[in-house]
């Protein structure tokens, strides 16, 4: 009983003061509240054009630049290996030494074939001396024309098989084909050799080589003979470079074209494998249209800026280029003298009316 004496207190608590102390005189039925109210609205609905700054697209020169990552590389570099079977009876070279074109690295055992060498040497003197002979005697008539063609033609024979000792000793010697520096040794002295067992590696790192790649677009900028900058991890210095080559296919997987330029290295200070970071300084572009970044947005199409046009705001795919600090490339998409939107741009739709600050 209390209970419902309790709830109906409540209730007529709430009712007396929703008409006493809650409601407004003359909310409901006040004509100049509904004026307040109607001219409300209609500043509201007659919302004022979204102010905003823009920028004149023109021209300018911009530097062409291109940063890359490029690998260090010898000049020359060689992995002797054996030509011939034989054991190795001397080694004459010392682990990073310098070597000269031409100094005798190792020597295979050439005995058997120097005695091969010896007995050809005695059969053509041999033959040589018969020939003689037989020279004299044809000229009396006293041999016939035939034994005289047998004997000269055996000169020649001989003559034959010297050579090719001769080569097969030459491959007995393995000399340095060029100037360099002679790297760790794979084999030591008395060791058994086969044919392709390697026995050292040569390397000329002066100059050196970098190879370094570039996308595709800059193939047109990449000129033989044109300078390149590049720098080491850790050195503040910065070191030149000429393009030597330029390899005269794109990579089909990575759309890039590798580059090889030349660098002199007289104290050896860039090691073959060293890594090295590439400035590559192109032809400087003189008519770019250049805008400033923020008005860009980017978009699942691509990219897109707005315009002002007839004091409304107009949306336009671009297509860019090169990026600064502060400003990007325009390639399509925009004229020059257009009047771009870059402020204010989240608050702007299609057809937005816009006023220019």
């Amino acid at each position: 009983m209390r209970t419902i004496m309790l709830v109906g207190v409540i209730i007529i608590g709430l009712v007396i003061g929703k008409l006493f102390v809650f409601s407004k005189p003359g909310s409901d039925k006040n004509p100049e509240g509904k004026k307040g109210s109607e001219g409300k609205g209609a500043k509201s609905s007659g919302g004022g054009a979204v102010p905003v700054n823009v920028f004149v697209v023109g021209r300018e020169s911009i530097e062409n630049q291109i940063f890359a990552s490029g690998t260090v590389l010898p000049n020359e570099e060689v992995n002797l290996m054996a030509e011939t079977s034989g054991r190795l009876v001397k080694l004459n070279i010392q682990e990073g030494a310098p070597i000269t074109k031409g100094q005798l690295i190792a020597k295979i055992n050439d005995r058997e074939l120097q005695a091969q060498l010896q007995k050809v040497a005695y059969n053509q003197d041999l033959s040589k001396k018969i020939e003689a002979r037989q020279k004299k005697l044809l000229n009396v008539e006293a041999i016939n024309l035939e034994e005289y063609d047998v004997t000269s033609n055996n000169i020649k024979l001989l003559e034959a098989e010297k050579e090719v000792i001769e080569a097969q000793l030459e491959k007995t010697e393995i000399r340095a084909p060029f100037s360099g520096r002679i790297g760790l040794k794979y084999i030591s002295e008395g060791a058994y050799l086969a044919p392709g067992t390697p026995i050292v590696t040569i390397v000329q790192s002066n100059p050196i080589k970098i190879d370094f790649t570039v996308p595709e677009k800059y193939t047109p900028n990449i000129r033989v003979g044109n300078t390149v900058k590049f720098s080491l991890d850790g050195d503040p210095a910065t070191y030149s470079a000429k393009i030597l080559a330029v390899d005269p296919k794109v990579d089909e997987s990575l759309r890039t074209l590798r580059v090889r330029a030349i660098a002199q290295n007289p104290s050896n200070r860039f090691v073959p494998g060293m890594f090295v970071k590439i400035l590559a300084n192109l032809d400087a572009n003189k008519a770019a249209m250049m805008i400033p970044t923020e008005a860009i947005v980017p978009v699942l199409k691509g990219k897109k800026v707005f315009v002002v046009k007839n004091g409304k705001a107009q949306e336009v795919m671009v297509t860019t280029g090169l990026r600064t600090d502060k400003k990007i490339q325009i390639t399509d998409g925009l004229q020059v003298g257009d009047s771009l939107i870059t402020s204010g741009i989240i608050a702007i739709k299609p057809n937005t009316a816009v006023k220019v600050n």
